[in-house]
């Protein structure tokens, strides 16, 4: 639990989105979070604790966050 508050944390460092999450089939996604606008180090410390930046042009959209270590079904 400790590691998605800590990832919640630096989100909302670059925005508070109304409706922050969605999530799929074992996918979570923060949305509204432009990856281009995190810094670096940010980006380091958010894949340690277990998100990444989606550039597919999936069913999340390109430049999306998403995690498929907090996202269950």
């Amino acid at each position: 639990m400790d590691d998605l508050i800590r990832a919640l944390q630096i989100f909302r460092k670059y925005g508070n989105p109304k409706y922050p999450t969605h999530c799929e089939h074992d996918v979570l996604a923060i949305m509204d979070i432009d990856p281009d606008k995190v810094s670096k180090e940010d980006k380091a410390e958010l894949e340690e604790l277990g998100f990444i930046v989606d550039n597919n042009e999936g069913s999340y959209g390109p430049g999306m966050f998403i995690s498929y270590r907090f996202g269950s079904a």
